[in-house]
């Protein structure tokens, strides 16, 4: 998860994030990051992040990374493509899982996510699933920077 998430930070968020964000501490960084999230122990089930892989011939070739929120709302903490692999259907299948395990799992759940507010590709495919903009707010990133973003959301009990 590390590789691609790194991967894809540098692809997506190249000439929106400063450089010294994608530069070559974050691949240990992402490293880090993972290894917590996937070692940590959450408590209770319904606390849990979950996270959904897209897999072919063995090699992920995207994740959606789930995120409880202690106000009944999840958060979609990560939805990365595989660079290269963008707009074959990937991402779009990805965020249907991740509804559909709200759904089931959380019912009545908000589904969220932040988005970099210059990251025009991705607002526009979250706008086509039906996310509605919902606010507008600073994201603080590793480094220290701050960069402006907003804040997307799918209403709860909806799984298409």
């Amino acid at each position: 998860m590390a590789e691609l998430h790194a991967h894809s930070w540098r692809t997506a968020y190249r000439g929106i994030v400063p450089e010294e964000g994608l530069g070559d501490g974050m691949a240990d960084q992402r490293r880090d990051l993972w290894r917590l999230r996937l070692d940590a122990d959450y408590g209770e089930p319904e606390n849990t992040p979950e996270l959904l892989v897209a897999e072919r011939n063995g090699e992920a070739d995207g994740f959606v990374y789930l995120v409880p929120q202690p106000d009944g709302r999840v958060l979609i903490d990560n939805l990365h493509v595989r660079p290269g692999l963008t707009g074959g259907g990937i991402g779009r299948a990805l965020l249907a899982a991740a509804r559909a395990f709200v759904a089931e799992r959380h019912p009545g759940a908000e589904l969220f996510l932040e988005v970099l507010r210059d990251n025009t590709r991705a607002i526009a495919f979250y706008e086509r699933e039906g996310a509605v903009r919902v606010r507008a707010q600073e994201g603080v990133f590793p480094g220290g920077f701050v960069l402006p973003e907003y804040v997307y959301a799918w209403p709860g009990r909806s799984t298409s």
